[in-house]
C-alpha cells in the first residue's frame, strides 16, 4: 500500500463507508454530523467522529442518561470482514449494561451473525447505533443478562494460559486459600483443600468489594488500581471505596507465591460482585514467573511483617488472564436443559450390551449426567468394530465393557461407572437400577426382562433397542413402564402384529421378519458371525434418537414401541409410537 505523506491511504471499503456516513449526514443535518476529518488508527483503521442529536430520546428511570448531543468515535476496519466499533471519549457510560470497558458500545452481541456489510452498509450500522441508544435511554437493557457485565463486559483471556475449572461455590469469605490441581497441560482444577495425592499450587481466592466496569486491566498495577479506585469514580462523582483492597491482595498474593516453587507463575482468582446481584463473576489471573519471584523475594526479605505499597508496583508488569470454565451450579445452565434426554439426569442406568447401539447409548446417558451407569458385555473389541462403535485403536483386544467404561469415565467425572464383564450384572446390582436398557438382541436376555417385569414390588423402567439388518437406518425401542406387568418382549410381539398388518408401516416390516438371504453382512471371510450393515454415523444417529425417546418415558412413564427411521432411510414414516395399552393382548 502506498503512503501519501507517510500516512496510509483509506481502503476502498473505508472510502465507501465514509461516503455513506457523509451522505446520511447531509440528508439529516439536524440529527447527524460528521465532526472534523477522519484520523488513522492502529492496524490501518480509520476513526470517524459523529455527533448525534440524542436529546429527543425518551429516558426512563435507570436508563442511560444522554446529553442533548453526544459524540461517538467509529473505528472503521480496513476490511468489511470485521465489524465497525463505536466508542465514546468519556467515562459517563461506564458501568452501564452493554458498555465494554467503560467506553465501547456493544452494538453486536455476535458480530459474525449480526454484522452484514453488504445489506445497508453504514446506514444500517447507524440505525443499529440509534436503536442501541434508544433502548439504553429507555432502560431496556437487563444488567443481569449482560455478558461479563461485572468485569467490563469483555472476556478475559490471554492466549496460551490454561483453563481454570471451578465447580465448587466460592466460600463466603473475603480471602480464601485454594489449590489448583493440574488435570492436563491445558487445565487446572480449583479445590479448597490440598489433594491427598499429587501436587497442587496455592492460589488466593479473593472476593473484592465491587464490580470492575473497566475490566481487570492489562498490567498488574492497573488491576490493583481498578480494584481500589476506578478512574471514572471521580468523574461520575461517586465516592471511591474508603478502604483500599490492593494492600491485602498484594500481601496474600506474595504469601501464596512464597509457598509455591520458585520460578513458577502465581495465580489469583478474583470473585467480582455482579452489579445486578447474584453469584459473583470469577476471573483467573496469572503473574508470570519473574513477577512471582519478585513477590517471593519481598517475603524473604520482610518476613511476616510484609506490607507492600501498591503504588510501588512497576507499571509495566503484565498480567495474564486465564479462561475460567465456571461450572458452579448457581451460574450454569446445562446446554441440554429441556431436552428429552434430561430424563436420565441423576438416574441409575444399566446398559446391557456394548455394541453398535449400546456403546453409543451408554455415552449419551453419561453425557446426560446420569448418576450411575453400569455396563456389561462379555465380548471383546476387534478392529472391525471401530467402523461403527465408539471404541478406539488402543481398545482392540480389551473387553468391551472395560473399554467402554474407560471412555465413559473420561466424559464426566461426576458419573459413577460400574462394569460387569459377564452377560448380565449380579442380582444385587439390579436392586438400585432405575432404568435397564437391553441392547443385546439376545432372546435369553429378553426373557430375563420379562421376569423382572412380572416381579412384585418397585422395579426399573425396562427398555429394549434394535436396528434393522439391511441398512442400520431403522430403530426400534420397546419400553415397559414400572406399572406394566409385561416386559419388552411382550410389547415387541404386540407391536409386531400391528406393524405387519399395516401396509403404511411396510418400512418397518423387516424388524419382525426373517432376514432375507444376502441382507446380512459377513464382515470377515471364514468363521465370522453374520451381522447387520450400518455405519457409525447411522448407528450413532439411531442410538441418539432412541435415547431421547426413552428419556421422555422416564419423565412420563408409559409403555409402548417407538419406530424410527433416519431421513435417508428408504421410506416413511420416520417415527411412529404404538402405545402398549392400546394393543390387543398377546396370545
Amino acid at each position: 500500500m502506498s503512503a501519501k505523506r507517510g500516512r496510509p491511504t483509506p481502503t476502498d471499503w473505508q472510502k465507501q463507508a465514509l461516503a455513506d456516513l457523509r451522505g446520511a449526514a447531509s440528508e439529516q443535518p439536524d440529527v447527524l454530523r460528521v465532526v472534523g476529518n477522519p484520523t488513522h488508527g492502529q492496524n490501518r483503521t480509520l476513526r470517524v467522529t459523529l455527533r448525534l442529536h440524542t436529546g429527543t430520546l425518551a429516558t426512563a428511570h435507570g436508563g442511560l442518561v444522554l446529553q442533548e448531543h453526544e459524540e461517538f468515535v467509529l473505528t472503521l476496519p480496513a476490511s468489511p470482514l470485521s465489524a465497525t466499533t463505536v466508542d465514546v471519549e468519556h467515562w459517563r457510560f461506564a458501568g452501564y449494561p452493554h458498555v465494554l470497558q467503560g467506553r465501547q458500545l456493544c452494538i453486536f452481541l455476535d458480530p459474525a451473525r449480526e454484522w452484514d456489510p453488504v445489506r445497508g452498509g453504514m446506514r444500517a450500522y447507524l440505525s443499529r447505533l440509534w436503536s442501541w441508544l434508544t433502548d439504553a435511554a429507555a432502560g431496556q437493557f437487563d444488567a443481569s443478562t449482560a455478558m461479563y457485565h461485572a468485569v467490563g463486559g469483555v472476556l478475559h483471556r490471554t492466549p496460551g494460559t490454561p483453563t481454570l475449572v471451578i465447580r465448587t461455590p466460592v466460600p463466603d469469605q473475603r480471602i480464601q486459600t485454594g489449590y489448583l490441581i493440574a488435570r492436563t497441560e491445558h487445565r487446572l482444577d480449583l479445590a479448597y483443600s490440598p489433594p491427598r495425592e499429587g501436587e497442587a499450587v496455592r492460589v488466593p481466592v479473593v472476593t473484592i468489594a465491587g464490580p470492575l466496569p473497566l475490566g481487570g486491566g492489562t498490567t498488574f498495577a492497573q488491576m490493583l488500581t481498578y480494584m481500589d479506585n476506578p478512574p471514572f469514580d471521580h468523574l461520575r462523582r461517586v465516592s471511591p471505596q474508603t478502604v483500599a483492597q490492593s494492600p491485602a491482595v498484594l500481601t496474600t498474593l506474595a504469601a501464596s507465591a512464597a509457598r509455591n516453587p520458585g520460578g513458577s507463575p502465581q495465580y489469583l482468582i478474583l470473585a467480582v460482585p455482579h452489579p445486578a446481584g447474584g453469584p459473583s463473576h470469577l476471573l483467573g489471573a496469572r503473574l508470570p514467573g519473574p513477577t512471582a519471584d519478585a513477590l517471593r523475594r519481598m517475603v524473604h526479605e520482610q518476613g511476616s511483617a510484609l506490607n507492600i505499597d501498591a503504588s510501588r508496583v512497576r507499571s509495566d508488569l503484565l498480567i495474564e488472564w486465564c479462561p475460567v470454565s465456571d461450572e458452579r451450579p448457581a451460574v450454569t445452565t446445562r446446554r441440554d436443559d429441556g431436552a428429552p434426554i434430561g430424563g436420565f439426569f441423576g438416574k441409575h442406568v444399566h446398559v446391557w450390551g456394548c455394541g453398535g447401539l449400546g456403546s453409543w447409548i451408554a455415552e449419551f446417558v453419561v453425557r446426560a449426567s446420569a448418576s450411575h451407569v453400569t455396563v456389561c458385555d462379555p465380548g471383546t473389541v476387534t478392529g472391525g468394530l471401530l467402523a461403527r462403535q465408539n471404541y478406539v485403536e488402543t481398545d482392540v483386544g480389551a473387553l468391551k465393557a472395560q473399554a467402554l467404561a474407560r471412555r465413559l469415565r473420561l466424559i464426566d467425572d461426576a458419573v459413577s461407572i460400574h462394569v460387569h464383564d459377564g452377560a448380565l450384572p449380579d442380582a444385587a446390582d439390579l436392586a438400585a437400577a432405575e432404568v435397564i436398557i437391553d441392547a443385546t438382541v439376545s432372546i435369553a436376555v429378553g426373557h430375563t426382562l420379562e421376569h423382572i417385569a412380572a416381579s412384585e414390588g418397585p422395579r426399573p423402567v425396562l427398555a429394549q433397542v434394535a436396528t434393522d439388518t439391511r441398512t442400520g437406518t431403522l430403530g426400534l425401542l420397546n419400553v415397559s413402564a414400572p406399572a406394566t406387568l409385561q416386559g419388552p418382549n411382550s410389547i415387541d410381539a404386540a407391536a409386531g402384529k400391528i406393524v405387519l398388518a399395516d401396509p403404511c408401516l411396510e418400512l418397518y416390516h423387516p424388524l419382525w421378519q426373517e432376514t432375507p438371504h444376502g441382507d446380512e453382512l459377513v464382515p470377515t471371510r471364514g468363521c465370522s458371525v453374520p451381522t447387520f450393515h450400518g455405519s457409525s454415523a447411522d448407528l450413532a444417529a439411531v442410538a441418539g434418537t432412541l435415547t431421547s425417546f426413552l428419556g421422555m418415558h422416564l419423565t412420563a412413564p408409559t409403555s409402548g414401541t417407538h419406530l424410527v427411521a433416519l431421513p435417508h432411510a428408504a421410506g416413511s414414516p420416520h417415527h411412529r409410537f404404538l402405545p402398549f395399552n392400546n394393543t390387543p393382548p398377546v396370545p
